[in-house]
C-alpha cells in the first residue's frame, strides 16, 4: 500500500491563545481555529455564527426563481397535475420529499418519480417523461437533477409538457429548454454561495413560494431533512450548508417527521446525540442502500408517510437492504484484495481498472473508493453483463479521472462525473485497451506532480492535552463535513500495547500509550489478519478524537486516519537494510554489521514456521517490515529487517522458498521438497561467519 502524506499545518500560537481569551474557546479548539487561518476573534467569529438571518440568502437572488415560482402558482391555481422527477441517491430522494411535501400542504395534484438505477440510469430519461405526460401530468419539476438533459427537454417541450429544472450539478455550455432553470451554479448565476446541494435548492424553491414566511420557520417544517440531503451529498459546509445544516441536525434529535423519527429509533439512536457523522455513517447508508440496491422508492415512501408504524416497516427494510448491500460490498472487495495481494506487483500499478462479471453495479462505486484508498491510485470497477459494462470509479486528490477519461472517449460508449469520480459504460472488448491507457495516463498525468493521497492534520499534540473537556470542547466547531473536516491531529512514539481484532476482523482496536497515558483507538477497514503492526511496535498516528458514550461513563477515544512505524523504528529498518544491501552488493561490513545479519537457528526455524503456518496456497504476501515484526514478535527474538532477508535468500539457497521482492512487499512462495534440507553448508552464512570473525 502507498504511504500516505501528512500535511501538517502550522501551529500558530499566539492566535489560538488570543481566541481562547476572547472569545472563550477551548484550548484545542482554538488551536485548530488558528491552524485553519481562522485566528483572528472576527474571522472564528463568523465562521461559527450560524443564524439564518445573517447566513440564508434571499431565495430570488436564483436566476429564474421567480420564473418557477409564477409557474407553479399557475398550475396549483389551475389544478394542474403536477410530477417531481428526482434521483435515487440521499440528496435525490430528500429533495423530492420536502418538494412533494410542500406541494401536497397547497393541496396540489402531484406526484413523484425517482428512476430505478439499475434500469435507467440517472437523470431524465423520455421514457419516463413520456409515461408521466400520458398519466395526465402537465408540469414536470425536476430536483437534483436535469441540467444536462438537452434532448430530453426537447422531448418535454415538444409533447406539451411544461418543464422547471431545478439542479445544483455543473453546466454545461447550452442549457436545457424549460420555462425554468434553478441552478446556482449557471455561468449568469449572482446568487451569492454556489455550493447548494439538490435538496438545497429545492428547499429554497419552497423559500420562494413561501417567501412571506420567515426562513427560521420553514428550517423548523424542513431543515432536518434538508440537512440528512446535504450531509449525504458530502457538500461543503460552510456558508448556507453550514446554517441549513446546523440548524437541521438540531430539529433532527427532535424530529416530528415520522420517517426520519423511525429510522433514528431503529438504529437505536434516539437517546444519542445526532451530528453530521451520524448522518454521513449511520443514516445515510441505510437511505443509499435502496437506490443502490434498486428500490429508492422505499425511502421516498418512509420520508412521506404520515404513519410511524409504516415508517417502522420502511426503516427495517432499508437496514435489511443496507445489510445486503454491505454483504455484496465485501464480497466483491475481498474478492479483489485477494487476487491483488496474491501478486505483489498487480497492485504496484499507477491505476487499477478490473471487471467482474457478477459484481453489483450498485456497490462497486463505493468499492472503488475503499481500493484507491487502500492502494493510494485512482481505481475503475466495471460490472459486465455480456459483452457490456457499466463502471464507476474513484481518485485521489492530484488526479483527474474525469480528465483521464476525457483522453479514452473512443474507447468508451458513454461516460460522466468530475475529477475524483466517475462512471462510464464500455464494450468488452475495449476493456483490456482501456487499462493500458489508464496506466499509460495515470503515469503521464503524475510525473512531476503530487498523486500521493494525503492526509491534512490540523495540529501535533501530546496525550495530555487530550482530555474529556477538551475533546468535547471541540463540538463548537460542528457540523464537520467537506469544508469543515473532523479536527484530526498527529501523536509520535505511541507504543502499541495490544491489538485486538473487531467485527469479524473487519477493523481492529488498539491499547496505545505515552508518557503514562492509555487511549482505545479504532482503525476501521483495517482487520487484525493484515494489520501490518504488532504489539510492541512504535507508532506515529493520525487520528480524529470523540467522546464514547457508554453505561453512563465517557471517555476519550481516538480513530486512527492514518498509522505508520515511528520515525525511529523507521531509521532502524533503513539502517538494517542498507547492511543488507551492503552485503548483497559484496561491500565490506564491519563485524557489528554482520552481528546484525547472522541469524540462529533459532531466528531461521522461527521465519520457516511464519511463513509455512501463513502462507495461503503455498504463498504469502506482506511488506517485508510486518513480517519481520511479527516473527520478532512470535518468537521474542532480535529479528531485524536485514536479518529476516537474510533467512529468506538462504532457504531460497537451499530451494525451500523462493521470494519476489516488488517495492516494500514481498510474495514468497514454499517450494514443495522431500525430507530436510542441510542450509549448514550456506554459502551465505559461511560469509557472514567469516565477516564477524574479520
Amino acid at each position: 500500500m502507498k504511504k500516505k502524506k501528512w500535511i501538517i499545518a502550522d501551529d500558530a500560537p499566539r492566535e489560538a491563545e488570543a481566541l481562547q481569551r476572547e472569545l472563550a474557546l477551548p484550548r484545542l479548539a482554538s488551536r485548530v481555529l488558528a491552524a485553519r487561518g481562522l485566528g483572528s476573534p472576527a474571522q472564528a467569529r463568523d465562521f461559527l455564527d450560524s443564524s439564518s438571518e445573517r447566513c440564508i440568502h434571499d431565495p430570488f437572488l436564483l436566476k429564474d426563481m421567480d420564473k418557477a415560482v409564477e409557474e407553479i402558482e399557475r398550475a396549483i391555481a389551475a389544478g394542474d397535475k403536477i410530477a417531481v422527477y428526482g434521483d435515487y441517491d440521499v440528496d435525490g430522494v430528500t429533495a423530492t420529499c420536502i418538494l412533494i411535501r410542500y406541494l401536497r400542504s397547497r393541496g396540489a395534484d402531484c406526484v413523484y418519480y425517482i428512476p430505478d438505477r439499475l434500469g435507467e440510469g440517472y437523470g431524465l430519461n423520455t421514457a419516463a417523461v413520456g409515461q408521466l405526460y400520458e398519466d395526465g401530468c402537465r408540469l414536470l419539476v425536476t430536483v437534483d437533477s436535469g441540467i444536462t438533459a438537452i434532448e430530453e427537454a426537447e422531448f418535454a417541450a415538444g409533447i406539451g409538457l411544461r418543464l422547471i429544472i431545478t439542479d445544483h450539478h455543473e453546466c454545461k455550455d447550452i442549457l436545457p429548454q424549460a420555462y425554468a432553470v434553478v441552478n446556482p451554479r449557471r455561468p449568469d448565476s449572482d446568487y451569492p454561495f454556489r455550493e447548494l446541494a439538490g435538496v438545497g435548492v429545492a428547499f429554497k424553491l419552497i423559500c420562494a413560494l413561501e417567501s412571506q414566511r420567515p426562513v427560521a420557520e420553514l428550517l423548523q417544517e424542513y431543515g432536518d431533512i434538508v440537512a440528512v440531503g446535504t450531509i449525504a451529498d458530502v457538500m461543503p459546509l460552510v456558508g448556507e450548508n453550514r446554517c441549513i445544516v446546523t440548524q437541521g441536525l438540531h430539529i433532527l434529535e427532535h424530529t416530528q417527521n415520522p420517517g426520519l423519527r423511525a429510522l433514528v429509533t431503529t438504529l437505536g439512536l434516539d437517546s444519542k446525540p445526532v451530528t453530521s457523522n451520524t448522518v454521513s455513517f449511520v443514516m445515510a447508508p441505510r437511505i443509499n442502500a435502496a437506490g443502490r440496491m434498486g428500490g429508492a422508492a422505499l425511502a421516498a415512501r418512509m420520508f412521506l408517510t404520515d404513519s410511524f408504524d409504516e415508517a417502522s416497516e420502511l426503516a427495517q427494510k432499508l437496514c435489511d437492504l443496507n445489510r445486503t448491500r454491505q454483504e455484496e460490498e465485501n464480497r466483491i472487495y475481498q474478492e479483489i484484495v485477494t487476487w491483488l495481494e496474491q501478486e505483489p506487483r498487480r497492485h504496484q500499478k499507477k491505476a487499477l481498472v478490473l471487471w467482474g462479471d457478477d459484481w453489483h453495479n450498485g456497490v462497486i462505486g463505493i468499492v472503488a473508493s475503499r481500493l484507491a484508498d487502500r492502494y493510494g491510485v485512482p481505481c475503475i470497477l466495471i460490472s459486465m453483463s455480456g459483452d457490456c459494462g457499466k463502471g464507476s470509479g474513484r481518485s485521489i486528490k492530484g488526479f483527474n479521472l474525469y480528465g483521464a477519461l476525457e483522453q479514452c472517449a473512443d474507447l468508451l460508449d458513454k461516460y460522466g462525473g468530475h475529477e475524483l469520480a466517475v462512471g462510464l459504460s464500455i464494450r468488452r472488448d475495449r476493456l483490456e485497451q482501456l487499462r493500458n491507457k489508464m496506466e499509460e495516463l495515470a503515469g503521464q498525468m503524475g510525473a512531476g506532480r503530487d498523486v500521493v493521497p494525503c492526509v491534512s492534520v490540523d495540529c501535533r499534540v501530546q496525550p495530555c492535552e487530550l482530555t474529556r473537556a477538551e475533546v468535547s470542547g471541540l463540538s463548537v466547531l460542528e457540523p464537520f463535513g467537506m469544508g469543515n473536516a473532523q479536527p484530526c491531529f498527529v501523536m509520535q512514539g505511541v507504543a502499541l500495547e495490544e491489538l485486538t481484532p473487531i467485527s469479524r476482523d473487519r477493523h481492529v482496536k488498539m491499547l496505545l500509550s505515552k508518557d503514562g497515558y492509555n487511549f482505545y483507538a479504532f482503525a476501521f477497514g483495517m482487520g487484525a489478519r493484515t494489520c501490518a503492526f504488532v504489539q510492541g511496535d512504535l507508532l506515529d498516528i493520525v487520528f480524529s478524537a470523540e467522546i464514547n458514550r457508554y453505561k453512563n461513563r465517557e471517555n476519550v477515544q481516538l480513530v486512527l486516519k492514518d498509522v505508520r512505524w515511528s520515525e525511529r523504528e523507521e531509521e532502524r529498518d533503513g539502517e538494517y537494510a542498507g547492511c543488507y544491501r551492503a552485503f548483497c552488493g559484496g561491500e565490506a561490513l564491519s563485524r557489528e554489521q554482520a552481528e546484525w545479519l547472522s541469524p540462529t537457528r533459532d531466528d531461521l526455524v522461527a521465519v520457516f514456521r511464519h511463513v509455512r503456518a501463513n502462507a495461503e496456497g503455498g504463498m504469502l504476501c506482506a511488506p517485508a517490515q510486518t513480517l519481520y515484526r511479527k516473527v520478532r514478535y512470535e518468537a521474542r527474538s532480535g529479528m531485524n529487517l536485514g536479518r529476516f532477508l537474510i533467512c529468506l535468500d538462504v532457504f531460497t539457497e537451499f530451494s525451500i522458498v523462493e521470494y519476489e521482492r516488488a517495492g516494500d512487499e514481498l510474495a514468497v512462495r514454499v517450494l514443495p521438497r522431500q525430507g530436510k534440507a542441510d542450509i549448514n553448508g550456506s554459502q551465505i552464512l559461511r560469509r557472514l561467519s567469516e565477516l564477524r570473525q574479520g
